[in-house]
């Protein structure tokens, strides 16, 4: 499987990349002028993207947890990882249990730089540079190898990175999905959401906008029945398919996504 791109190992300051401008809405302080501009632009008519960022992220937390504490998880592979930042997969997997290990997959340079720093003294987890299309390179690198038994269930996350690409019969999230199910032992958990936005002008202007900003590195973005046809076949757990901030909430007052000018859209499915 070819995604068409070489991966890059420079980090080019001037040009906005998906994890950075995730970081900075998160609050994070790994991101450069031009992930702020384009922030600042996307704003304009999606004013709702930093709430919608901070949800996601809880989201993914409380995911991990349930994965850990309910259902005995114990290995995690995280496709499009983003920048670390506090509460990061494994920090939150391990408080369950120390014998935890995660493998981080991420195309942007600047993760690999930061992520090996962070987790140098950790031999249970670690960052390898990839595209997370490439199925094969990624379950067959020495470093997943090393820490993932695929013959044991996993937790596979696809946390809000689909966006990113592009539909393609080989390429795009459903062939992605599907490869990497096939591989998985029964048992095994996927996490899959995606920005979704049941307004055409919306949809239009954001995936016009990122493509245009990140050079290409995006793909568009979709509507709720294209993130449910990727579960198809699995396991949806309760409760279902629902924009994620409503996903297990670990109380009635916690923040809510208030504005759907678009929404993170997706769940938590188990391969029976």
């Amino acid at each position: 499987m070819n995604t068409g791109k070489q991966l890059s190992t420079e980090i080019d300051a001037n040009v906005p990349t998906v994890a950075r401008m995730y970081d900075y809405y998160i609050g994070g302080k790994d991101n450069y002028a031009a992930d702020r501009a384009a922030c600042e632009e996307l704003d304009k008519v999606v004013p709702s993207t930093r709430r919608l960022a901070l949800n996601n992220r809880r989201f993914l937390q409380r995911v991990v947890r349930t994965l850990a504490a309910e259902h005995g998880i114990r290995q995690f592979l995280d496709h499009g990882s983003g920048l670390p930042t506090q509460d990061n997969v494994h920090q939150v997997a391990q408080r369950h249990d120390p014998s935890a290990h995660v493998v981080y997959v991420d195309n942007d340079p600047m993760v690999l730089v930061h992520g090996r720093a962070l987790l140098e003294q950790d031999e249970r987890t670690t960052v390898i540079h990839a595209d997370m299309r490439e199925t094969e390179a990624i379950f067959e690198h020495p470093d997943t190898r090393r820490l993932i038994d695929f013959d044991q269930p996993v937790a596979v996350l696809f946390n809000s990175v689909f966006h990113c690409i592009p539909d393609s019969d080989t390429d795009g999230p459903l062939a992605v999905v599907r490869r990497v199910t096939e591989r998985l032992a029964p048992g095994s958990f996927l996490l899959m959401c995606q920005l979704v936005s049941e307004d055409p002008e919306v949809r239009a202007f954001v995936t016009d906008f990122m493509d245009q900003v990140t050079q290409g590195h995006w793909g568009r973005v979709r509507q709720e029945k294209d993130v449910v046809e990727w579960f198809e076949g699995l396991e949806i757990l309760e409760p279902g398919l629902v924009e994620v901030s409503t996903w297990r909430p670990d109380s009635d007052v916690v923040p809510r996504q208030l504005s759907h000018e678009w929404i993170e859209f997706g769940g938590v499915a188990r391969k029976p």
